[in-house]
């Protein structure tokens, strides 16, 4: 692999750590825990990983001399940082005993079932590290779920004489690392599984986790991009810019770019959702703002969408909820239909009122919603169009306006989604300390037999050396949710908090910058410079820790 300028530069970063895992390491456990709801029905489907304390590492006096091999999973989407935090698990591992091994299994869990691997050594590690993507070992979206897929695991892990499985995911991956853990337990077959928190979309967050890996370092990616075309806009004063921002289940994204950015309008999926708001309100409070904008010249603009956004319209979210259990009871009726007879067969299956409202969907829309799913069963909405259904709606309400002389001035768009330009990016030297600081967690949760435990990193708004590494109890994070009709123990997402400190500073400026012209351009991601500049944490992070 040949390695470019900023590779080789970067390739020397050292990552910062935290005092407590600076040396010798030792074990400070508090209090037992319990799930974050349901716990009776948590605790009976998880008694041998129920109830664990959290898990604190200080300086210790001694060090572990463990011998263990370690496996290795990337899961799920990528996310700035992957690379760290396993080059902070084969650092961690090696300096316990050098003789231990690391394994990476290859394009996530599948890797795991269908015995696919390679052993990662220092030549492979050096070359990945501070870089982003997750191509040192490719990720998938392999579900763990089935007895199967657990019992083939065993078979190369003890073939290998692995100890331990590190799982790197979302909130998906990690109650997979959960159930998976559970299962070696209640066998008796000595394999301890941990997990990392990662995710761009910010939704795998808690009262431990302050912040999932990769969210610092997409958000100032996409923040240099929308600055970038704020910019643009400003200069050539003749377009609304629509930018659909990757994060499907939650706003966090599009609420940070917009504190950062200062864009015209910002949707909160979250907002539309709790005010009970219709498409058609979203709609006139756009072209609400266009027209007060026009009034004064200003034919020009920038909106963020988030992505997840068509799912938290209720009446539309309703829809969704009785169309997954339709497709599942139904689907194998369903599939080999032809299109208009599918549109048909769903109008009939659906309720009065959810029949309503998937008829008067544009018929892409419609068809994504009753058709496509992704491996965990959900609605594919990066593939709806939202931002060009939004701009085609907000010019027909204009044209409507225009004729009762309600609004004169023009409306040319521009469309945008930005995703995979963030999910791969070098990360900032936040995720790269975070992420390796995580990899050396994990690996120490594995050498004092944890297991069913999530590594976290917290107080990271401080400096690195005042940062608290240590885990918390997979099954702390978890309640029963609705799933493909059926209730399944998940991990709670965390949506944008509408009585926090990020939203509420969002509120305080929006009707200025929906009227004047705010724009902040914030540039490139700096890696070098002033540590105010180079080592600033998320808006969003620092607001949540009351440091804003």
């Amino acid at each position: 692999m040949k390695l470019s300028l900023l590779q080789k530069e970067r390739a020397a970063y050292k990552p910062k750590l935290p005092k407590g895992l600076q040396g010798a390491v030792k074990v400070k456990e508090g209090e037992p825990t319990q799930s974050v709801g349901d716990q009776e029905e948590i605790k009976a489907l998880f008694p041998n990983t129920y109830g664990m304390p959290l898990v604190e590492f200080v300086p210790g006096d001694v060090a572990n001399t463990k011998k263990m091999n370690v496996g290795v999973i990337l899961s799920g989407g990528q996310a700035p940082g992957g690379h760290n935090v396993i080059c902070g698990i084969f650092d961690g591992i090696k300096k316990l005993n050098h003789e231990n091994k690391l394994y990476g299994f290859i394009l996530g869990p599948g890797g795991l079932v269908d015995h696919d691997y390679m052993e990662l050594t220092a030549d492979i590690i050096d070359k990945y590290r501070n870089t982003g993507g997750f191509d040192m070992i490719g990720s998938g979206r392999t579900k763990l779920e089935k007895v199967e897929q657990f019992e083939k695991g065993y078979e190369i892990i003890r073939e290998l004489d692995i100890q331990a499985i590190v799982i790197i995911g979302g909130d998906d991956s990690n109650t997979n690392a959960c159930v998976l853990a559970e299962y070696y337990a209640a066998k008796n077959y000595g394999v301890q599984v941990i997990g990392c928190p990662k995710t761009i979309d910010g939704d795998l967050k808690n009262d431990q986790i302050e912040t999932s890996f990769g969210f610092d370092t997409a958000t100032k990616v996409y923040g240099e991009l929308i600055g970038n075309i704020e910019r643009d806009c400003n200069s050539a004063r003749k377009y609304w810019h629509f930018i659909k921002l990757m994060g499907r289940s939650a706003s966090h994204i599009a609420l940070e770019c917009a504190l950062t950015c200062q864009p015209n309008i910002c949707l909160v999926s979250e907002e539309v959702e709790a005010k009970d708001q219709t498409l058609n309100d979203i709609v006139e409070h756009i072209a609400s703002v266009v027209a007060k904008r026009a009034a004064k010249g200003d034919n020009f603009g920038v909106i963020l969408v988030p992505e997840g956004l068509i799912e938290f319209i209720p009446a539309i979210g309703r829809l969704i909820d009785e169309l997954n259990d339709l497709l599942v009871e139904h689907g194998n009726e369903y599939k080999d239909l032809g299109k208009k007879a599918q549109h048909d067969y769903i109008l009939a299956h659906l309720s009065k009122e959810n029949a309503e409202t998937f008829d008067t969907l544009p018929e892409g829309v419609a068809r994504q919603l009753s058709l496509d799913r992704d491996p965990h069963g959900n609605v594919q909405v990066s593939l709806i169009e939202t931002e060009k259904l939004l701009s085609e709606m907000v010019e027909a309400k204009l044209r409507e306006w225009a004729i009762e002389g309600k609004y004169v001035g023009k409306f040319n768009t521009q469309h945008h989604f930005f995703g995979y330009e963030g999910r791969c990016a070098a990360p900032s030297n936040f995720d790269a300390d975070y992420c390796y600081a995580l990899g050396i967690s994990a690996s120490q949760l594995i050498a004092n037999g944890k297991t069913g435990y999530m590594a976290i990193v917290k107080n990271t708004t401080d400096g690195t050396d005042n940062w608290v590494a240590g885990g918390v109890p997979i099954t702390m994070m978890m309640n029963m949710e609705r799933r493909n009709g059926m209730m399944k123990p998940v991990i709670r997402k965390a949506l944008v908090d509408l009585e926090g400190r990020p939203y509420k500073k969002f509120l305080e400026y929006r009707q200025e910058w929906e009227e004047n012209t705010c724009f902040v351009y914030p540039g490139p991601i700096q890696y070098w410079g002033p540590s105010s500049v180079a080592d600033r944490a998320t808006r969003t992070l620092m607001l949540e820790q009351g440091k804003q």
